[in-house]
C-alpha cells in the first residue's frame, strides 16, 4: 500500500492557485484510474484505488497548507504506511513553470506544507516537485503562490498534470527513474514551443505585453488543433 498526497488549500477560492497544483495532480490521477469517491476522513479528503495491482490511498489534507502534516500523519499511522511509501505532489517556486523533478528525502526548503509533513512523519518520503515559477522578488512569494495561474500558465500546467497522471503507474515500482524519464521527455515535447513566453510570464509578469500574451495563447490553440 502506498500513500499519494497532494498539497494545497481547501475551498473553492483556492482551486486554481499555484499553491494547489498538488491537489490538481492527485485529483486527476484519481479521475483517470477510477478511484473511489472522495470521503472526508483523517482531516482530509480520501480516495483509494489500484495502480496496476498496487493499492493506493490518495489524500488531500483539509487542514490548510501549513498543517498538512497532521492529516498525513494520521493516515500513515492508521494504515501503517512508512514514509518511504509516501509520495507528495507539491508546487515548487524554484523551478520554472512546468519543470518537474523527483526527490527522495531532504529538507523542506521553506515550503510550509513539507515542513509540517517532516514534523509528523520525518523527511524520508518522495516528493514530486512541480514547477510554478518565481515572482522574482522573495517578498512577493506569498501572494504569488496564493494567486491563480494565468490563462497561459493554466494551459501549460494542465498538460503537465495530464502527463504526470498517465505515467503514474511508474511510481509504484521501487525505482522511480522510469517515471522521471518518461514525463521529462513528454513534457519537453509538449512545452518546447512555449518556453520563451512561459519564462516571460512567470518571471517577469509586468513586462509581458497584451500583444505577447495573445500571441502565446493563440499559439497554444493552434497547437491543440494540430494534435
Amino acid at each position: 500500500m502506498m500513500l499519494f498526497v497532494g498539497l494545497g488549500n481547501p475551498g473553492d477560492q483556492y482551486t486554481k492557485n499555484r499553491h494547489n497544483v498538488g491537489f490538481m495532480a492527485v485529483s486527476r490521477i484519481a479521475e483517470i484510474y477510477n478511484f473511489s469517491p472522495w470521503k472526508n476522513k483523517f482531516q482530509g479528503s480520501i480516495s483509494n484505488g489500484l495502480l496496476s495491482t498496487q493499492k493506493i490511498i490518495i489524500l488531500k489534507p483539509n487542514t490548510f497548507m501549513n498543517l498538512s502534516g497532521q492529516s498525513v500523519g494520521e493516515v500513515s499511522r492508521f494504515y501503517k504506511i512508512p514514509a518511504s511509501k509516501v509520495i507528495v505532489f507539491h508546487d515548487e517556486i524554484d523551478f520554472p513553470l512546468g519543470k518537474l523533478k523527483i526527490k527522495s528525502g531532504g529538507g523542506h526548503a521553506g515550503h510550509n506544507g513539507l515542513r509540517s509533513i517532516n514534523e509528523h512523519i520525518g523527511s524520508g518520503y518522495i516528493r514530486i516537485r512541480i514547477g510554478v515559477g518565481h515572482p522574482g522578488n522573495k517578498n512577493a512569494v506569498a501572494n504569488y503562490v496564493l494567486g491563480d495561474f494565468s490563462k497561459v500558465e493554466q494551459e501549460i500546467i494542465t498538460q503537465i498534470i495530464e502527463v504526470i497522471s498517465t505515467e503514474a503507474e511508474d511510481l509504484i515500482s521501487e525505482n522511480t527513474a522510469n517515471f522521471g524519464k518518461s514525463i521529462s521527455e513528454k513534457i519537453q515535447r509538449k512545452t518546447t514551443k512555449d518556453k520563451a513566453i512561459v519564462k516571460a510570464t512567470v518571471c517577469n509578469p509586468n513586462r509581458v505585453t497584451q500583444e505577447t500574451k495573445r500571441s502565446s495563447l493563440q499559439n497554444l490553440f493552434d497547437r491543440f488543433r494540430k494534435e
